[in-house]
């Protein structure tokens, strides 16, 4: 059984990350969603609220497979992550080259921490590609819409959120 990771803070998780998902799930009999708390940045939800949104998305809005995904925390690197849940591929998705240098500088830093580790970059189809958990956030606290960016219940839950 081929696992593979799919670090992120999900902060919150939007249409783009799904895609990443999706394609994620074509190729690797079981994905794991992984968010986490990085020191370096702020975040608008909760670690127990991020792993909240991202089930109700991936399994109550969007009906995708349990048993092909499991959503987790994690606090520790990402590597050691792929040794407890014994995959070896790390799937990280990629927007715009802007994003390129920092995933390609993060990639090298985990190959040099194990070689064993692969990176697989995804890009999310065209239409989501713009889409970034930031975005999302400042246009819904404008009071601008953002169903075409996250699910229904996303949508619900940044809307009480602010």
């Amino acid at each position: 059984m081929k696992t593979a990771i799919y670090p992120g803070t999900f902060d919150p998780i939007t249409y783009g990350h799904i895609d990443v998902i999706k394609k994620s799930l074509n190729i690797f009999d079981k994905l794991i969603v992984a968010t986490t708390d990085n020191n370096n940045k702020s975040y608008h939800f909760s670690i127990e609220d991020r792993l909240d949104i991202i089930n109700v998305s991936l399994f109550k809005d969007l009906k995708l497979n349990r048993k092909k995904i499991q959503v987790i925390a994690f606090e520790n690197l990402t590597i050691d992550l792929c040794n407890k849940y014994k995959a070896n591929v790390i799937i990280r998705g990629l927007r715009a080259v802007s994003d390129f240098e920092y995933e390609f500088q993060l990639a090298g830093m985990n190959k040099k921490l194990n070689p064993k580790i692969e990176t697989m970059f995804l890009m999310s189809d065209v239409e989501n590609q713009i889409i970034s958990s930031k975005f999302v956030k400042e246009i819904a606290s404008l009071g601008g819409n953002i169903n075409r960016f996250v699910t229904k219940s996303t949508v619900k839950v940044l809307k009480n959120k602010l």
